[in-house]
């Protein structure tokens, strides 16, 4: 069915053998009223999404103007990672809520032979503690208090990043790639009503003259929608950059000015120009795991996204083989009259949501920068290990699940009760040759920290941290460290046939701490149930973090909800604003190999192809 290209068998890379530790078996997970609410507020369902079809390749964003940049490198003959850096390029002015040169990237690349990821991570400044989020009575900051300002600021990581996949993959120019978003900053370009939103939702934007200049009017009131955004400042930054490579923002004159908006702010950080100039990419080794007769390969730590997917598909494949009664295959969506137009069944609910809980349980607890901290990877998506986490889902949900004890643990941590607000961006490419590209990109939470410096945001990553360094005598894995990068929950994800190796799709999603729960739901939509991408996105988001059993708002009918709750499940109905973008191989009318492509109807992305 799929176009042929030949994968070469990457598997999870040979861990030490190392003696198991007593782990704490208390529940990991945070109370229902703590887990955060999405990180950007909803904006609407589109309904008049259809699945986008190509023959030769496609790209789509978040935001129509980056899928427009990324089809333009590739009608010019450029591959999927130049089609990347285009659109993030673009989404840095039209998406600045959600990424940008001031934050940090994940990537996940084919290159028709093999699949390699690329970490853009941001680190923790050399001058950062473990206490940096704990108030002088020991207890954590709330959360806005942490985030705004210079104290959550990591070293951005995104164009070191890029510039890494662009120096093994990229075949335009890199000035060449810049040239859509420098264009658009300096020519301008019409806010949307996405944006308009966010700004207008934003009460710490007040604090922050930069972005009060650039997005309010004089009066204090939010830029109407339609108003032409002009930023010459980004266009010469991006002019810089373009010429002189990352250089031009991790030293210099740029680089200064970032440190010194941290630095000076009334809630300072230590970043500091070594910070900047210090900050390296990392290419590691990507997790691909077998589910069902695909193969699916994401991100390793300092993701869980890559683990809790795995184990997430695992424990469903592992409960599958126990009782054929339990094969999504036979569970496939019904119709509904909703705006989705579409309703997974209660039995399917029930059992992805139990296999979440069992997944988030782990990520909570072991899930960290493996740089710093063994994190057991082998281990927790070992097929045996994942039998035994299925074993313990029924036809009851069990509320809140603890943590395992998969083999290869080195040391016992205390489970991290600090959940996860990201705002994030998603961009997807296929090119002429087949190789494709999923990034997930980010500034943590919806304008990042606020500090606006030349035009661009800057990230409050370092927030992605645990805000309590130790629990009962125990660290927690994810706690603040110099140079360590934040656990993340982003899931870029591309999938293969796992027979002959053929590129199928490739996938991802923003969404915070809920990411996870939309690549799983999306991917077993495209696997399990047959579903053309669009489809497959447009699926009502549910799941669980462990707490309640989240439906979106507004997507599930009364008889599934009941149907839940007589399982056993605590139902909150909330807005659950993914961003994913789909490609997946198929075959065309003629029997050719072609593309198809959806967006997310929850926000203003768009699938484009040629």
């Amino acid at each position: 069915m799929f176009a042929t290209f030949r994968l070469n068998r990457y598997r999870l890379s040979a861990l030490s053998l190392i003696a198991s530790g007593l782990i704490l078996a208390a529940c990991n997970a945070p109370p229902a009223s703590t887990l955060p609410i999405a990180p950007e507020n909803a904006s609407g369902f589109r309904t008049d999404l259809q699945t986008r079809h190509a023959a030769k390749h496609m790209a789509a964003a978040a935001n129509p103007l980056a899928a427009e940049a990324g089809r333009a490198m590739l009608r010019q003959g450029g591959s999927a990672i130049d089609a990347a850096i285009a659109m993030q390029a673009v989404l840095t002015l039209v998406e600045p809520q959600s990424s940008g040169i001031g934050g940090g990237a994940l990537i996940v690349l084919w290159d028709g032979k093999r699949v390699r990821t690329f970490d853009g991570r941001e680190t923790a400044p050399a001058g950062a503690t473990e206490n940096l989020f704990l108030q002088a009575d020991g207890t954590p900051m709330p959360f806005t208090q942490a985030q705004i300002g210079g104290r959550s600021v990591g070293t951005p990581g995104v164009l070191r990043a890029l510039e890494l996949a662009h120096q093994k993959h990229g075949r335009l120019p890199w000035a060449q790639l810049f040239e859509p978003a420098i264009t658009l900053a300096e020519q301008g370009f019409p806010i949307s009503p996405r944006l308009h939103l966010l700004i207008a939702a934003d009460s710490s934007m007040r604090n922050s003259p930069e972005m009060m200049a650039y997005f309010r009017n004089a009066d204090g009131s939010p830029k109407a929608v339609g108003t032409r955004l002009k930023n010459p400042a980004l266009a010469a930054v991006f002019k810089r950059i373009a010429q002189e490579g990352p250089d031009a923002f991790y030293t210099g004159a740029v680089a200064e000015e970032i440190v010194a908006k941290v630095q000076g702010h009334a809630n300072p950080g230590s970043l500091s120009l070594s910070d900047l100039s210090g900050y390296s990419a990392k290419e590691r080794a990507p997790l691909c795991t077998d589910y069902k007769r695909w193969q699916v390969c994401g991100m390793p730590p300092p993701s869980s996204g890559g683990i809790a997917v795995a184990q997430i598909l695992g424990t469903l494949q592992a409960l599958e083989s126990r009782d054929p009664r339990f094969a999504l295959a036979s569970l496939k969506p019904l119709k509904s009259t909703a705006p989705a137009g579409i309703e997974p069944t209660p039995q399917a609910v029930h059992l992805i949501a139990e296999a979440e809980r069992l997944a988030y349980a782990d990520r909570a607890q072991y899930v960290a920068d493996s740089d710093f901290v063994p994190v057991p990877v082998k281990g927790l998506v070992d097929p045996t290990y994942l039998a035994s986490r299925a074993a313990l889902i029924g036809e009851r949900s069990m509320g809140m699940a603890k943590p395992g004890t998969p083999p290869g643990i080195q040391v016992a941590y205390a489970p991290d009760r600090s959940p996860l607000r990201i705002s994030t961006s998603q961009v997807v490419a296929v090119d002429d040759r087949g190789d494709a590209v999923s990034m997930t990109t980010t500034v943590e939470s919806a304008f990042g920290s606020h500090l606006m410096v030349q035009g661009f945001m800057l990230n409050n990553q370092l927030t992605d941290f645990s805000f309590i360094p130790e629990e009962n005598g125990q660290k927690v894995a994810n706690r603040v460290e110099p140079g360590k990068r934040p656990r993340s929950s982003m899931a870029p994800t591309l999938i293969f046939d796992r027979q002959n190796g053929e590129f199928l799709a490739t996938l991802g999603s923003p969404g915070g701490s809920q990411i996870i729960e939309y690549v799983a739901k999306s991917t077993i939509g495209l696997l399990d149930w047959q579903l053309d991408p669009q489809t497959a996105i447009n699926l009502p988001n549910f799941g669980s973090r462990n707490g309640p059993t989240e439906l979106e708002q507004g997507q599930f009918s009364a008889e599934t909800i009941q149907a839940l709750k007589d399982k056993g499940h605590s139902v909150n109905e909330i807005d659950m604003t993914s961003g994913t973008q789909a490609i997946v191989r198929v075959k065309d009318a003629q029997g050719n190999a072609a593309l198809a492509g959806g967006a997310d109807p929850r926000r203003e992305g768009e699938a484009l192809g040629d």
